[in-house]
């Protein structure tokens, strides 16, 4: 049976709740095709109200791409660990004296799940089980509308720009990266252009962007802070305030995203799932 679904704009920024659909249950094709184009469209989708189990979240996370399925139980600054890829548990929640998940300081500063690797994450799919009263909530920038932004002359001068990119687990911003070698770092395109719509991006963060290839450390630290500056502006930031039961997926290609702070005495719980372009090499 084909499905019929509902849509409403999550913001004047980006993104789309989809609702009338119960991803417990297999998707028909040409809703699949819809999904997907409305994912490259919006940037963000949010499908309320589900009850599903992390098999079923593994199932949605397939039709944007290579689900990345190995279970990790904690993000880790180290190379070989962070090249684990899959299902990971983002929480506060301790069992025994010891995390049960990953909940890093840093993600309180914008950032682009995956832009450490050569081929960094094509979606990342989080489902809300465990929420706090406030706080907790996750900002979507939309990098697209960023550089549409932007004047033609600070358009032309990025155009060719690459930046060096690492993920330090332990950071909380830029100014405490740490200068290990070992820390996985890759080279990108400052400017990316989208593989389904052929939209432009920044592609860059606060969090994990460390310099700009090929330009003087001061002329870059400077360049850096006002493009940082330009994409986190108001206008092309939703906040999504989580409910138990919100599916949500992303597109590392085209947004940066935080999570804003909340108080250690209530619990968040959220389950994740990365995606991966299909071509891409496996632990690249």
């Amino acid at each position: 049976m084909t499905i019929t679904i509902e849509l409403e704009p999550l913001s004047e920024a980006l993104g789309m709740a989809v609702r009338g659909i119960d991803l417990r249950e297999q998707v028909d094709d040409r809703t699949q095709d819809e999904l997907r184009d409305l994912f490259a469209k919006h940037c963000v989708l949010c499908f309320p109200d589900q009850k599903i189990s992390a098999e079923d979240q593994r199932r949605f996370a397939a039709m944007f791409g290579r689900v990345d399925g190995a279970y990790r139980s904690k993000s880790s600054g180290d190379l070989k660990k962070s090249a684990t890829r899959g299902v990971m548990l983002v929480s506060n929640i301790r069992k025994d004296g010891k995390p049960i998940g990953s909940l890093p300081d840093g993600e309180m500063m914008f950032h682009s799940d995956g832009a450490h690797r050569q081929y960094p994450y094509r979606a990342t799919t989080l489902f809300g089980i465990k929420i706090p009263s406030i706080g907790g909530n996750t900002l979507f920038a939309n990098l697209q509308a960023a550089y549409d932004a932007l004047s033609p002359e600070m358009q032309d001068r990025i155009k060719d720009l690459e930046t060096q990119t690492v993920y330090d687990y332990a950071a909380q911003d830029r100014s405490t990266i740490g200068e290990d070698p070992t820390l996985p770092r890759a080279r990108h395109s400052l400017v990316k252009t989208h593989q389904v719509t052929g939209r432009k991006s920044l592609y860059l963060s606060r969090l994990m962007t460390e310099k700009i290839l090929d330009m003087d450390d001061a002329e870059s630290e400077t360049l850096l802070a006002e493009l940082f500056d330009h994409a986190e502006k108001s206008e092309f930031v939703y906040a999504h305030k989580w409910i138990p039961g919100d599916l949500v997926i992303w597109d590392n290609r085209s947004t940066n995203h935080a999570r804003t702070d909340f108080s250690d005495e209530e619990q968040r719980l959220l389950r994740r799932y990365t995606v991966s372009d299909p071509d891409a090499p496996l632990g690249n």
